[in-house]
Formats: C-alpha cells, sequence, structure tokens
C-alpha cells in the first residue's frame, strides 16, 4: 500500500486506526463479557416514586381495548378502573379527553 496523505492522527486517510505502522489494529476481545444489565437506574418506576403511567382516552376507547394495547390482555381492564375510581362511576362510561393512571402490569 502506497502511503497516503495523513490525518491529524498521524493515520493514513481511509485507513483503520492502528494501520498507519503497516501492523493490522488489534481485535477487540469480547470474551469475557456476560449478559445481563448494570445500573444504578430503580428497577422500577414505583421504585423511584414515580407516578404511574397515563392514557388519554381516544374516541372508540374502552378500558378493555386500552387494557389489551397496554397488557396485551383485555379481561385486565378491571385494573384501569380500580386505579380510576376517583373519576369512573361505570367503566362503560370513559371520554375522550379523559386521563387515566395506568397500573403497573397487574
Amino acid at each position: 500500500m502506497t502511503p497516503g496523505p495523513e490525518n491529524p492522527l498521524g493515520n493514513p486517510l481511509g485507513s483503520p486506526l492502528g494501520a498507519s505502522s503497516g501492523t493490522p489494529a488489534p481485535k477487540a476481545d469480547f470474551s469475557d463479557v456476560q449478559s445481563g444489565s448494570s445500573t444504578t437506574a430503580p428497577a422500577t418506576p414505583a421504585a423511584a416514586g414515580a407516578a404511574a403511567a397515563t392514557y388519554t382516552v381516544k374516541s372508540g376507547d374502552s378500558l378493555s381495548k386500552i387494557a389489551k394495547h397496554h397488557y396485551g390482555d383485555s379481561s385486565k381492564w378491571h385494573a384501569i378502573y380500580d386505579a380510576n375510581r376517583d373519576q369512573l362511576d361505570n367503566p362503560d362510561l370513559i371520554h375522550p379527553g379523559q386521563v387515566l393512571k395506568l397500573p403497573a402490569q397487574p
């Protein structure tokens, strides 16, 4: 390979890092990588004292449709109803624009 112009890092332009001396760059070694996660963040929003998730009702919504979308199971509408008893007297009467609390996975 013929030498080309160099960038400020000393590598010929268009060459991978470490290629300026003609030696190949060392390969990354991921043999000690372990699966799992490492974080200092709380495991759940509830653990941090965060407010429950909310959902704004749209035209055509029902508690069972909302439960199906958020929990994957329409029969979990009871959890949404129970979390919103302060504003719902009848689970069949929800209105567009209402902001409902969505509890953690029931």
